[in-house]
């Protein structure tokens, strides 16, 4: 069992598996439920997330209205090929909207590990399945590998807008993906970490102040941002680059940020974005 990254990475380096392993044999115990139980539930999530990462590249529009249409607009983009980065990344970032926007349609989505920050680990995940040639099955044990890391900042800091503002959804959503982007590459435990580490400092202190109190915006491109912040964060821990602040230290101050964080900046739509003239207008149109 373990609580923390540092746990988490020796478990993995010391029995020399893979950190979804560590995660699944946690999880079954912690559940009660068998491998293939526990392997069986998860491959369930990945069809949602991958049914709802193309059904948004088709065009959805949410119940409000506030948003729609961007992920096919992406897609159209991307199919151009006349693009500034590579298809991989661009692919996650429509895949990451695709999602969101499927959630504010009230479509089906799989929470990972929040509805608001749906987006972000799906779209990396399958952005690189694509440019690996990784199958379904491979690729979904991977996310068991980004569990994990969850699992270790839920228990020790917070995934919730409204407990540690976006930093806490977006920014462990980010962190997950990096963490699974690195194994899904072959990297180590240890590189898995870092990125893990690098994609949260990057969000540290990112406010939750949607507008008209929807999940809509900022929060459809911000799941773009963080997936892009997320295969960063991979590529860089994959060159061999570090985190200077420890692991665990990460999630502790994201943690601490959180705390301090004023109650207007956490999911109460009462600062930021939120009460822009735009913000002010939604909201009495909607509300």
């Amino acid at each position: 069992m373990f609580k923390n990254v540092q746990e988490l990475v020796q478990q993995a380096e010391d029995q020399n598996k893979k950190l979804y392993e560590i995660m699944i044999e946690q999880e079954s115990v912690l559940t009660e439920k068998s491998r293939e139980e526990v392997i069986e539930r998860m491959d369930k999530q990945y069809q949602v997330m991958k049914n709802s990462a193309l059904k948004g590249l088709e065009g959805v529009t949410s119940y409000s209205g506030m948003t729609g249409g961007d992920a096919k607009k992406m897609d159209e983009y991307i199919k151009k090929g006349d693009f500034l980065t590579n298809s991989t990344l661009l692919k996650a970032v429509s895949y990451a909207i695709s999602i969101n926007e499927v959630n504010a349609s009230m479509g089906l989505i799989c929470a990972s590990p929040t509805a608001g920050s749906s987006g972000v680990l799906p779209a990396v995940v399958l952005a690189l399945q694509e440019k690996l040639g990784m199958d379904d099955k491979m690729t979904m044990m991977h996310l068991f590998t980004a569990g994990a890391f969850g699992f270790v900042i839920a228990n020790n800091a917070f995934i919730s807008g409204a407990a540690g503002g976006c930093q806490a959804e977006i920014g462990s959503a980010s962190a997950m993906a990096a963490a699974a982007a690195v194994e899904m590459a072959g990297g180590t435990p240890t590189q898995a970490a870092h990125a893990m580490a690098l994609a949260l400092k990057n969000m540290l202190g990112l406010t939750c102040d949607p507008l008209a109190g929807l999940v809509e915006v900022p929060c459809i491109k911000r799941n773009a941002a963080g997936a892009s912040n997320a295969i960063m964060a991979a590529e860089m821990a994959l060159a061999g680059i570090e985190t200077k602040v420890p692991w665990d230290e990460v999630i502790s101050a994201m943690y601490n940020i959180g705390l301090a964080m004023p109650v207007t900046l956490r999911e109460t739509s009462l600062a930021g974005l939120a009460v822009t003239e735009t913000g002010k207008m939604w909201k009495e149109k909607l509300l």
